[in-house]
């Protein structure tokens, strides 16, 4: 019997490409979105829920499944506010991790940022730490904890200072080597391939970072 996997966020970048693999994927019969807004897509797997995301505990008895892929993320440009900014990065993977904990779902992934460390003193990074630090107290039993660099791919929306980072990447990219090869940017479908691998297999480790990202995707 097919698999039934959670995708959260997969309206945006990661979690559309998340989507179109999992579509193709033969492990797998249903897929369940959680969005604001509809992926547009129309798919014998997909079940699609619209609701708001700062909601989630309200749809309890829809949030079943094998596993939950979290791909929620914000920008400071599109969420100036803290406080909104707090309730979106920190606030819905948290909760869908409750959930995930409360039905018995045993695999939980969920994109966090390289860098991540809830005593820092910026901003992004210290709600990523306390966002990670949250989701580890529920002890899913497979908790899988992605930590990115800078990801790159074309987004529909645009946002000035990211693009801006992407296209300094480009250069710099080259220069990072070694121990620093980490902070190179990273391609969304990366990040999916690692995300389906980790889903489907044991793996050692809970906080997986940028160069371990694409280590796993180049070798499945």
């Amino acid at each position: 019997m097919g698999k039934t996997a959670i995708i959260l966020g997969a309206t945006g970048l990661t979690g559309g490409l998340l989507l179109e693999k999992l579509l193709l994927d033969s492990r797998y019969n249903k897929i369940i979105l959680f969005s604001r807004t509809s992926c547009g897509i129309k798919h014998d797997k997909i079940e699609e829920h619209l609701v708001d995301l700062l909601d989630l505990t309200s749809h309890k008895e829809d949030f079943n499944a094998d596993e939950v892929f979290c791909c929620i993320g914000t920008t400071k440009a599109k969420t100036p506010n803290e406080e909104q900014y707090l309730q979106i990065d920190y606030g819905i993977p948290v909760m869908a991790a409750q959930l995930s904990k409360e039905n018995n779902i045993k695999t939980f992934i969920v994109i966090s940022a390289l860098g991540a460390d809830k005593q820092s003193n910026l901003f992004y990074n210290r709600t990523k730490g306390r966002m990670e630090e949250a989701i580890l107290m529920e002890k899913i039993t497979n908790t899988y904890i992605l930590q990115p660099a800078l990801i790159g791919g074309n987004r529909s929306e645009k946002r000035f200072g990211e693009s801006v980072a992407k296209l300094l990447m480009k250069f710099v990219n080259p220069f990072l080597l070694g121990s620093l090869s980490k902070y190179k940017s990273i391609h969304p479908i990366s990040i999916v391939k690692c995300m389906v691998f980790l889903a489907n297999n044991s793996y050692p480790t809970i906080l997986i970072p940028s160069d371990e990202i694409k280590k796993i995707a180049i070798n499945n």
